[in-house]
């Protein structure tokens, strides 16, 4: 749990001391009472993780179910409107922004929520729906919508999710891009491109027919 209040301290300029997190950042006390609830929660104390979790939602915003799996350094910033879901399982050093689901689809059974791995950063408002494994150092620009599994050192836009290089290049592996809402949009790219060429050919038109 220390190690939750140095990663928020790093992460965030506008934290100025400890005190101030412990008090006043809720995705830092919902990480904490999460921990708590899902100790309370394999040993089958259900009612109790359940009563932590629904009183943590009720004053942060912050919607964790007890069973979800939480790794270290976790660090949800601002976090009104976060949903993880039952099956859902975090890797170390991941941060999510407001506004970001991890959720299921339809009513099936089992593992049903996304596997997000180590060192992942996911910007507001981004939606993972279904059971998939998001990988290693991966990027999900704010509001993307990723329905399928995402390899290691890739970035994520758009609607449906759409995946992109960072300049041709992977990611560092231990390096967390938190801008994540200047990212490449491959789509925007293209249409850039092809009013570029439209141009290039009107112009030739032009000249050919003086």
């Amino acid at each position: 749990m220390f190690e939750d209040l140095k990663i928020v301290k790093k992460r965030d300029p506008a934290a100025k001391n400890y005190l101030q997190i412990i008090l006043f950042y809720p995705g830092y006390q919902a990480i904490y009472w999460h921990r708590i609830a899902h100790f309370f929660y394999k040993i089958k104390l259900f009612f109790l993780s359940f009563f932590i979790m629904t009183t943590v939602r009720f004053f942060t915003g912050i919607e964790i179910h007890p069973a979800a799996k939480i790794g270290r350094r976790v660090f949800i910033d601002h976090g009104m409107g976060v949903v993880i879901g039952e099956t859902a399982v975090i890797g170390d050093d991941v941060t999510l922004y407001q506004g970001v689901t991890l959720g299921g689809t339809g009513k099936e059974t089992g593992k049903r929520h996304p596997t997000i791995q180590n060192n992942v950063v996911i910007g507001a408002g981004a939606k993972i729906l279904g059971s998939f494994v998001v990988g290693n150092n991966v990027n999900i620009g704010a509001n993307a919508v990723v329905l399928s599994n995402v390899p290691e050192n890739s970035t994520v836009v758009g609607i449906p999710g759409r995946i992109v290089k960072m300049n041709g290049e992977k990611i560092k592996e231990g390096i967390l891009n938190l801008d994540h809402i200047n990212l490449p949009d491959p789509l925007t790219v293209k249409l850039r491109l092809m009013e570029e060429e439209i141009e290039k050919l009107k112009n030739t038109y032009n000249k050919e027919k003086k």
